[in-house]
C-alpha cells in the first residue's frame, strides 16, 4: 500500500486519476509492428535461450527519466528500452545502431539528426 511515506514513482500511475481515455482501435503503424515482433522474438518464453526479459524491459522503461518517459509514446517506450538492453548485455554497440541509422536516412533521403 502507498501512502505520503512510500516514494511514487513518476510512472506509477495506478489509484490516481488517469483523465479522458479514448476508447477507439488504434491501427498500429509499420514501425510499430515491428517494435512488437521484435519484442516478442527476443523474449520468446519458450525460448530458453531468451535474450530478453519482461522485467528487463519494465525496469529499463521505469528508470528512464522522468522526461524521456513522458516524451516518448507507448512503441518507442518498447523500443528504447530493447536498445538499451541489447547496448548493456554486449548485443549491438551505438556504434552499430548508429552507422544502421544513417545508412537508413540516406536510403530515404532524410537529413541526418543533429
Amino acid at each position: 500500500m502507498t501512502d505520503e511515506n512510500t516514494p511514487r514513482g513518476y510512472h506509477d500511475m495506478g489509484g490516481l486519476p488517469g483523465g479522458f481515455v479514448e476508447q477507439t482501435e488504434h491501427v498500429l503503424a509499420p514501425w510499430e509492428k515491428r517494435v512488437d515482433v521484435l519484442t516478442m522474438v527476443l523474449s520468446a518464453p519458450k525460448n530458453r535461450e531468451s535474450i530478453l526479459y519482461l522485467d528487463e524491459r519494465r525496469y529499463k522503461i521505469e528508470s528512464m527519466g522522468e522526461d524521456t518517459y513522458t516524451s516518448l509514446n507507448y512503441y518507442e517506450l518498447w523500443m528504447q528500452s530493447v536498445v538499451s538492453l541489447l547496448y548493456d548485455k554486449g548485443i549491438l554497440t551505438e556504434d552499430e545502431v548508429n552507422v544502421k541509422i544513417s545508412e537508413i536516412r540516406e536510403r530515404l533521403g532524410l537529413p541526418e539528426e543533429k
